[in-house]
Protein backbone atom coordinates (compact mmCIF):
# COMPACT_ATOMS: atom_id res chain seq x y z
CA UNK A 1 0.00 0.00 0.00
CA UNK A 2 2.59 2.56 1.09
CA UNK A 3 5.11 4.16 -1.22
CA UNK A 4 7.94 6.08 0.37
CA UNK A 5 9.94 8.99 -0.94
CA UNK A 6 12.59 6.52 -2.05
CA UNK A 7 10.55 6.15 -5.22
CA UNK A 8 10.76 9.85 -5.90
CA UNK A 9 13.22 11.50 -8.26
CA UNK A 10 13.24 14.91 -6.73
CA UNK A 11 16.55 16.60 -7.52
CA UNK A 12 16.51 19.97 -9.26
CA UNK A 13 18.68 18.61 -12.05
CA UNK A 14 16.14 15.89 -12.80
CA UNK A 15 13.27 18.35 -12.82
CA UNK A 16 15.20 20.69 -15.11
CA UNK A 17 15.84 17.81 -17.52
CA UNK A 18 12.08 17.22 -17.69
CA UNK A 19 12.30 13.79 -16.11
CA UNK A 20 9.25 12.52 -14.20
CA UNK A 21 9.20 13.36 -10.51
CA UNK A 22 8.31 9.80 -9.52
CA UNK A 23 9.32 6.31 -10.52
CA UNK A 24 7.73 4.24 -13.26
CA UNK A 25 6.32 1.87 -10.63
CA UNK A 26 4.65 4.73 -8.79
CA UNK A 27 3.02 6.19 -11.89
CA UNK A 28 1.91 2.71 -12.87
CA UNK A 29 0.26 2.13 -9.47
CA UNK A 30 -1.48 5.49 -9.65
CA UNK A 31 -2.72 4.88 -13.17
CA UNK A 32 -3.96 1.35 -12.50
CA UNK A 33 -5.84 2.39 -9.38
CA UNK A 34 -7.43 5.47 -10.95
CA UNK A 35 -8.42 3.58 -14.10
CA UNK A 36 -9.88 0.76 -11.95
CA UNK A 37 -11.95 3.26 -9.97
CA UNK A 38 -13.13 4.99 -13.16
CA UNK A 39 -14.25 1.75 -14.82
CA UNK A 40 -15.83 0.40 -11.63
CA UNK A 41 -17.90 3.56 -11.24
CA UNK A 42 -18.91 3.71 -14.89
CA UNK A 43 -20.13 0.13 -14.67
CA UNK A 44 -21.94 0.88 -11.40
CA UNK A 45 -23.87 3.64 -13.16
CA UNK A 46 -24.73 1.27 -16.01
CA UNK A 47 -25.91 -1.45 -13.61
CA UNK A 48 -27.98 1.09 -11.70
CA UNK A 49 -29.69 2.04 -14.94
CA UNK A 50 -30.52 -1.63 -15.45
CA UNK A 51 -31.97 -1.76 -11.91
CA UNK A 52 -29.35 -4.26 -10.78
CA UNK A 53 -28.33 -1.78 -8.08
CA UNK A 54 -30.94 -0.12 -5.87
CA UNK A 55 -31.01 2.66 -3.30
CA UNK A 56 -28.54 5.52 -3.18
CA UNK A 57 -25.41 5.53 -5.32
CA UNK A 58 -22.76 8.26 -5.37
CA UNK A 59 -19.90 7.76 -7.80
CA UNK A 60 -16.30 8.96 -7.52
CA UNK A 61 -15.70 9.81 -11.19
CA UNK A 62 -13.31 12.78 -11.38
CA UNK A 63 -11.97 12.41 -7.83
CA UNK A 64 -9.71 9.39 -8.46
CA UNK A 65 -6.46 11.29 -7.84
CA UNK A 66 -7.47 11.86 -4.22
CA UNK A 67 -7.71 8.15 -3.39
CA UNK A 68 -4.54 7.37 -5.35
CA UNK A 69 -2.41 10.09 -3.77
CA UNK A 70 -3.59 9.35 -0.24
CA UNK A 71 -2.84 5.63 -0.41
CA UNK A 72 0.67 6.02 -1.81
CA UNK A 73 1.59 8.32 1.09
CA UNK A 74 0.35 6.12 3.95
CA UNK A 75 1.82 3.06 5.65
CA UNK A 76 0.36 -0.30 6.60
CA UNK A 77 -1.63 0.08 9.81
CA UNK A 78 -2.99 3.54 9.08
CA UNK A 79 -6.79 3.73 9.14
CA UNK A 80 -9.24 5.52 6.89
CA UNK A 81 -12.84 6.54 7.52
CA UNK A 82 -14.85 8.52 4.99
CA UNK A 83 -18.29 9.57 3.77
CA UNK A 84 -20.75 7.88 1.43
CA UNK A 85 -19.03 8.73 -1.89
CA UNK A 86 -16.61 6.00 -1.04
CA UNK A 87 -16.25 3.29 -3.69
CA UNK A 88 -13.00 4.84 -4.91
CA UNK A 89 -11.55 5.17 -1.42
CA UNK A 90 -12.43 1.53 -0.69
CA UNK A 91 -10.79 0.29 -3.89
CA UNK A 92 -7.77 2.40 -3.01
CA UNK A 93 -7.57 0.56 0.31
CA UNK A 94 -7.39 -2.69 -1.63
CA UNK A 95 -10.90 -4.00 -1.02
CA UNK A 96 -11.72 -6.76 -3.49
CA UNK A 97 -13.34 -5.52 -6.70
CA UNK A 98 -15.75 -8.47 -6.87
CA UNK A 99 -16.83 -8.09 -3.24
CA UNK A 100 -17.39 -4.36 -3.72
CA UNK A 101 -19.54 -4.89 -6.81
CA UNK A 102 -21.47 -7.66 -5.05
CA UNK A 103 -22.17 -5.26 -2.19
CA UNK A 104 -23.70 -2.78 -4.63
CA UNK A 105 -25.91 -5.60 -5.87
CA UNK A 106 -26.95 -6.41 -2.28
CA UNK A 107 -25.51 -9.93 -2.45
CA UNK A 108 -24.24 -12.03 0.46
CA UNK A 109 -20.75 -12.14 -1.11
CA UNK A 110 -20.43 -8.37 -0.70
CA UNK A 111 -17.92 -6.74 1.62
CA UNK A 112 -20.57 -6.46 4.35
CA UNK A 113 -22.71 -9.41 3.22
CA UNK A 114 -25.03 -7.26 1.10
CA UNK A 115 -26.30 -5.31 4.11
CA UNK A 116 -24.49 -2.02 3.58
CA UNK A 117 -24.97 -1.18 -0.06
CA UNK A 118 -23.27 1.70 -1.82
CA UNK A 119 -22.69 3.90 1.22
CA UNK A 120 -21.43 1.44 3.83
CA UNK A 121 -18.42 -0.58 2.71
CA UNK A 122 -16.24 -1.80 5.58
CA UNK A 123 -13.16 -3.97 6.00
CA UNK A 124 -11.52 -4.29 9.40
CA UNK A 125 -8.52 -6.14 8.00
CA UNK A 126 -7.82 -3.33 5.54
CA UNK A 127 -8.28 -0.74 8.30
CA UNK A 128 -11.18 0.69 6.30
CA UNK A 129 -13.96 1.90 8.58
CA UNK A 130 -16.49 3.10 6.00
CA UNK A 131 -18.45 4.53 4.22
CA UNK A 132 -20.94 6.44 6.43
CA UNK A 133 -24.38 7.57 5.29
CA UNK A 134 -24.91 10.41 7.79
CA UNK A 135 -23.29 13.67 6.73
CA UNK A 136 -20.36 14.40 9.03
CA UNK A 137 -20.90 11.36 11.28
CA UNK A 138 -17.53 9.92 10.31
CA UNK A 139 -15.60 12.93 11.67
CA UNK A 140 -16.00 12.03 15.38
CA UNK A 141 -15.65 8.34 14.46
CA UNK A 142 -12.25 9.00 12.91
CA UNK A 143 -11.29 11.13 15.88
CA UNK A 144 -12.19 8.22 18.16
CA UNK A 145 -10.13 5.78 16.09
CA UNK A 146 -7.17 8.15 16.47
CA UNK A 147 -7.75 8.24 20.23
CA UNK A 148 -7.65 4.43 20.28
CA UNK A 149 -4.33 4.43 18.40
CA UNK A 150 -2.90 6.94 20.89
CA UNK A 151 -4.15 4.84 23.79
CA UNK A 152 -2.54 1.69 22.34
CA UNK A 153 0.73 3.52 21.78
CA UNK A 154 1.02 2.79 18.05
CA UNK A 155 2.45 5.09 15.41
CA UNK A 156 -0.64 4.64 13.21
CA UNK A 157 -2.70 7.61 12.12
CA UNK A 158 -6.36 7.83 11.18
CA UNK A 159 -7.20 9.64 7.95
CA UNK A 160 -10.64 11.13 8.48
CA UNK A 161 -12.27 12.27 5.24
CA UNK A 162 -15.38 14.35 4.62
CA UNK A 163 -16.90 16.61 1.99
CA UNK A 164 -17.34 20.37 1.82
CA UNK A 165 -20.94 20.03 3.00
CA UNK A 166 -19.90 18.13 6.13
CA UNK A 167 -17.43 20.93 6.89
CA UNK A 168 -20.50 22.92 8.03
CA UNK A 169 -21.49 20.33 10.64
CA UNK A 170 -21.03 20.97 14.34
CA UNK A 171 -19.37 17.58 14.73
CA UNK A 172 -16.35 18.92 12.83
CA UNK A 173 -15.74 21.70 15.35
CA UNK A 174 -16.26 19.41 18.33
CA UNK A 175 -13.82 16.90 16.84
CA UNK A 176 -11.24 19.54 15.91
CA UNK A 177 -11.34 20.90 19.45
CA UNK A 178 -10.93 17.49 21.11
CA UNK A 179 -8.25 16.33 18.68
CA UNK A 180 -6.10 19.40 19.27
CA UNK A 181 -6.68 19.37 23.03
CA UNK A 182 -5.63 15.72 23.25
CA UNK A 183 -2.98 15.90 20.51
CA UNK A 184 -4.53 12.99 18.61
CA UNK A 185 -2.89 11.25 15.61
CA UNK A 186 -5.56 12.23 13.09
CA UNK A 187 -5.26 13.68 9.59
CA UNK A 188 -8.47 15.43 8.57
CA UNK A 189 -9.10 15.65 4.83
CA UNK A 190 -11.89 17.64 3.23
CA UNK A 191 -12.63 16.45 -0.32
CA UNK A 192 -13.93 19.76 -1.60
CA UNK A 193 -15.62 19.04 -4.93
CA UNK A 194 -17.36 22.40 -4.88
CA UNK A 195 -20.92 21.32 -4.15
CA UNK A 196 -22.81 19.94 -1.16
CA UNK A 197 -25.47 18.07 -3.14
CA UNK A 198 -26.46 20.96 -5.44
CA UNK A 199 -25.33 23.85 -3.27
CA UNK A 200 -22.02 25.53 -3.97
CA UNK A 201 -19.54 26.27 -1.20
CA UNK A 202 -20.01 30.02 -1.70
CA UNK A 203 -23.74 29.72 -0.92
CA UNK A 204 -23.23 27.95 2.41
CA UNK A 205 -20.72 30.19 4.16
CA UNK A 206 -18.63 33.33 3.86
CA UNK A 207 -15.61 31.07 4.52
CA UNK A 208 -14.83 29.54 1.13
CA UNK A 209 -11.17 28.75 1.83
CA UNK A 210 -12.13 25.74 3.89
CA UNK A 211 -8.63 24.92 5.12
CA UNK A 212 -8.71 28.12 7.18
CA UNK A 213 -11.23 26.44 9.49
CA UNK A 214 -8.22 24.90 11.21
CA UNK A 215 -6.95 28.31 12.29
CA UNK A 216 -9.44 28.56 15.15
CA UNK A 217 -7.78 25.53 16.74
CA UNK A 218 -4.16 26.30 15.79
CA UNK A 219 -4.32 23.23 13.55
CA UNK A 220 -1.83 23.24 10.66
CA UNK A 221 -3.76 23.28 7.38
CA UNK A 222 -3.32 23.89 3.66
CA UNK A 223 -5.11 23.58 0.31
CA UNK A 224 -4.15 20.84 -2.17
CA UNK A 225 -4.69 20.32 -5.91
CA UNK A 226 -6.93 17.27 -5.92
CA UNK A 227 -6.70 16.69 -9.66
CA UNK A 228 -3.06 15.63 -9.33
CA UNK A 229 -2.01 12.41 -7.55
CA UNK A 230 1.48 13.88 -7.19
CA UNK A 231 0.20 16.92 -5.30
CA UNK A 232 -2.07 14.82 -3.10
CA UNK A 233 0.74 12.36 -2.34
CA UNK A 234 3.17 15.11 -1.36
CA UNK A 235 0.67 16.93 0.85
CA UNK A 236 -0.50 13.75 2.60
CA UNK A 237 3.07 12.53 3.07
CA UNK A 238 4.03 15.82 4.71
CA UNK A 239 0.92 15.91 6.89
CA UNK A 240 1.23 12.24 7.89
CA UNK A 241 4.82 12.77 8.99
CA UNK A 242 3.68 15.70 11.14
CA UNK A 243 0.91 13.65 12.76
CA UNK A 244 2.99 10.48 13.15
CA UNK A 245 5.79 12.36 14.89
CA UNK A 246 3.45 13.27 17.75
CA UNK A 247 2.82 16.89 16.75
CA UNK A 248 -0.93 16.45 16.62
CA UNK A 249 -3.66 16.80 13.97
CA UNK A 250 -3.33 18.23 10.48
CA UNK A 251 -6.03 19.42 8.06
CA UNK A 252 -5.91 19.27 4.26
CA UNK A 253 -8.52 20.76 1.96
CA UNK A 254 -8.12 18.72 -1.23
CA UNK A 255 -9.81 20.59 -4.06
CA UNK A 256 -11.28 18.12 -6.52
CA UNK A 257 -14.33 17.78 -8.76
CA UNK A 258 -17.02 15.21 -9.49
CA UNK A 259 -17.96 14.93 -13.15
CA UNK A 260 -21.35 13.39 -12.41
CA UNK A 261 -24.21 14.60 -10.24
CA UNK A 262 -24.34 14.27 -6.48
CA UNK A 263 -26.05 10.90 -6.88
CA UNK A 264 -27.60 8.92 -9.72
CA UNK A 265 -30.81 10.95 -9.39
CA UNK A 266 -29.06 14.32 -9.80
CA UNK A 267 -28.91 15.83 -13.34
CA UNK A 268 -26.43 18.46 -12.01
CA UNK A 269 -28.02 21.34 -13.92
CA UNK A 270 -26.72 23.81 -11.33
CA UNK A 271 -23.29 23.69 -13.05
CA UNK A 272 -22.32 25.13 -16.41
CA UNK A 273 -20.95 22.91 -19.18
CA UNK A 274 -17.92 25.20 -19.29
CA UNK A 275 -17.15 24.57 -15.64
CA UNK A 276 -17.36 20.80 -16.01
CA UNK A 277 -15.24 20.91 -19.18
CA UNK A 278 -12.53 22.95 -17.45
CA UNK A 279 -12.05 20.15 -14.91
CA UNK A 280 -12.32 17.37 -17.48
CA UNK A 281 -9.43 18.99 -19.31
CA UNK A 282 -7.38 18.24 -16.18
CA UNK A 283 -8.67 14.67 -15.89
CA UNK A 284 -6.24 12.84 -13.56
CA UNK A 285 -6.55 9.48 -15.34
CA UNK A 286 -5.77 10.95 -18.75
CA UNK A 287 -3.05 13.20 -17.32
CA UNK A 288 -1.11 10.36 -15.73
CA UNK A 289 -1.52 8.22 -18.86
CA UNK A 290 -0.16 11.07 -20.99
CA UNK A 291 2.75 11.59 -18.59
CA UNK A 292 3.76 7.93 -18.74
CA UNK A 293 3.69 8.00 -22.54
CA UNK A 294 5.50 11.34 -22.76
CA UNK A 295 8.37 10.12 -20.61
CA UNK A 296 8.36 6.69 -22.28
CA UNK A 297 7.68 4.90 -19.01
CA UNK A 298 5.25 2.69 -20.91
CA UNK A 299 4.39 2.18 -24.55
CA UNK A 300 0.89 2.70 -25.92
CA UNK A 301 0.54 -1.07 -26.33
CA UNK A 302 1.45 -1.59 -22.67
CA UNK A 303 -1.07 1.06 -21.57
CA UNK A 304 -3.77 -0.54 -23.73
CA UNK A 305 -2.98 -3.95 -22.21
CA UNK A 306 -3.43 -2.54 -18.69
CA UNK A 307 -6.76 -1.04 -19.68
CA UNK A 308 -7.99 -4.31 -21.17
CA UNK A 309 -6.92 -6.25 -18.06
CA UNK A 310 -8.80 -3.88 -15.75
CA UNK A 311 -11.88 -3.84 -17.98
CA UNK A 312 -11.89 -7.64 -17.81
CA UNK A 313 -11.56 -7.42 -14.02
CA UNK A 314 -14.66 -5.23 -13.87
CA UNK A 315 -16.55 -7.55 -16.23
CA UNK A 316 -15.72 -10.47 -13.94
CA UNK A 317 -16.82 -8.46 -10.90
CA UNK A 318 -20.22 -7.80 -12.46
CA UNK A 319 -20.61 -11.46 -13.42
CA UNK A 320 -19.64 -12.49 -9.89
CA UNK A 321 -22.19 -10.08 -8.41
CA UNK A 322 -24.98 -11.24 -10.70
CA UNK A 323 -24.36 -14.92 -9.95
CA UNK A 324 -24.03 -14.47 -6.20
CA UNK A 325 -27.04 -15.25 -3.99
CA UNK A 326 -29.03 -12.73 -2.02
CA UNK A 327 -28.64 -12.86 1.78
CA UNK A 328 -30.89 -15.37 3.49
CA UNK A 329 -33.77 -13.67 5.37
CA UNK A 330 -32.48 -15.30 8.56
CA UNK A 331 -29.46 -12.98 8.33
CA UNK A 332 -31.59 -9.89 8.84
CA UNK A 333 -30.67 -9.42 12.49
CA UNK A 334 -27.12 -10.79 12.51
CA UNK A 335 -24.12 -8.41 12.67
CA UNK A 336 -26.34 -5.69 14.13
CA UNK A 337 -25.98 -6.23 17.85
CA UNK A 338 -23.32 -7.65 20.16
CA UNK A 339 -23.96 -9.00 23.65
CA UNK A 340 -21.70 -6.95 25.90
CA UNK A 341 -20.14 -8.64 28.91
CA UNK A 342 -19.89 -6.05 31.66
CA UNK A 343 -19.27 -7.07 35.31
CA UNK A 344 -22.38 -5.31 36.54
CA UNK A 345 -24.49 -7.37 34.10
CA UNK A 346 -23.34 -10.71 35.51
CA UNK A 347 -25.39 -12.67 38.04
Amino acid sequence: MATTTKNKKTSNNQKKSNKPAYSKDQYLRWFELMFRIRKFEERALMMYGKQKIRGFCHVYIGQEAVAAGIESALKDGDAIVTAYRQHGTALGRGLDTKACMAELFGKETGVVKGKGGSMHFFDKGKRYFGGNGIVGAQIPIGTGIALAEQYKGTDNICVTMFGDGAARQGSLHESFNMAMTWNLPVLYICENNGYAMGTSVARTSNVTELYTLGESYDMPAEPVDGMSPESVHEAVEKAAEHVRSGKGPYFLEIRTYRYKGHSVSDPAKYRTKEEVKSYQERDPVKTVEARMLEHELLSQDEVDAIKERIKKEIDEAVEFAEQSPLPDPSELYTDNYVQADYPFMRD
